[in-house]
């Protein structure tokens, strides 16, 4: 078995690796994730060694590759698909453990130059976690530092429940539709966009639960839009007081 790291998040990486490595999965990794990994005395094959092709073009181009992507996507169940990979020398790739370029961390520097932004765009990331979360039977998606010791969990029992992997699948798409959201709405001005264009795409996230909703047998949540101005009530911060409710929020706005 084999499982892909690359991460921006580091957060509890070395832990769920190193599970995997007890469990007798291969790891495979690029640039400061495969330095974090070994750095922790763990073994770790460069993803050069999978393709073998070395990273090039400053590292915009690492994992695009049939070696990455067949050994994803391939259905375990059939037949001709595995016989494939056997035929082209491709080891299958049973999970994907990938967390973005820091796009929103980014353009949220002051005076943030636009180049810098383009580049941290993230391309093969994206590309790696759409594949795995649509072979989602066979392959486990990976984007969420809070979602690795339960997989952990469940792989050392030797069974992951469907539940789970769907669980994964959906979070997977929730994550890079929010952060290609981002990414158009950051550029949208720039380019000169018009004021109401004919797609309007946008991305929020959960700021804090709301005590109830309209009404108390009602939930609720408050979101706020990515990147929101300083000075509004999606940025307030509360002082003192009881949680909130969608009233106290409406009456505030």
């Amino acid at each position: 078995m084999r499982a892909f790291f690359s991460v921006s998040d580091k957060t509890g990486i070395v832990d769920l690796a190193r599970g995997l490595s007890e469990l007798g999965w291969e790891l495979i990794s690029t640039g400061g994730t495969q330095k974090a990994l070994e750095e922790a005395g763990l073994n770790v094959m460069n993803v050069s060694d999978v393709t073998g092709f070395p990273e090039c073009l400053d590292g915009r181009v690492k994992t695009l590759h049939p070696n990455v992507h067949a050994g994803i996507l391939a259905m375990r169940d059939n037949k001709e698909h595995m016989a494939r990979l056997d035929e082209l020398n491709i080891t299958p790739i049973d999970l994907v453990c990938v967390n973005l370029y820091p796009f929103k961390q980014t353009i949220a520097k002051p005076n943030c130059a636009f180049e810098d932004a383009i580049e941290n765009i993230d391309i093969g990331g994206p590309s790696m976690l759409r594949a795995a979360a649509k072979n989602y039977k066979d392959v486990l998606a990976l984007i969420d530092p809070d979602d690795y010791s339960e997989t952990l969990e469940a792989m050392k029992s030797g069974n992951v429940p469907g539940a789970l992997r769907l669980k994964l699948l959906a979070k997977v798409f929730e994550h890079t539709a929010a952060y290609d959201a981002l990414i158009a709405s950051y550029l949208a001005p720039k380019a000169n966009r018009p004021e109401f264009p004919d797609k309007l795409t946008l991305t929020y996230e959960k700021a804090q639960d709301m005590r109830y909703g309209e009404n108390p047998h009602q939930s609720a949540a408050f979101y706020r839009e990515i990147g929101a101005r300083p000075g509004t009530l999606a940025e307030a911060e509360q002082l003192q007081g009881k949680e909130l409710s969608f009233n106290n929020i409406h009456d505030a706005n």
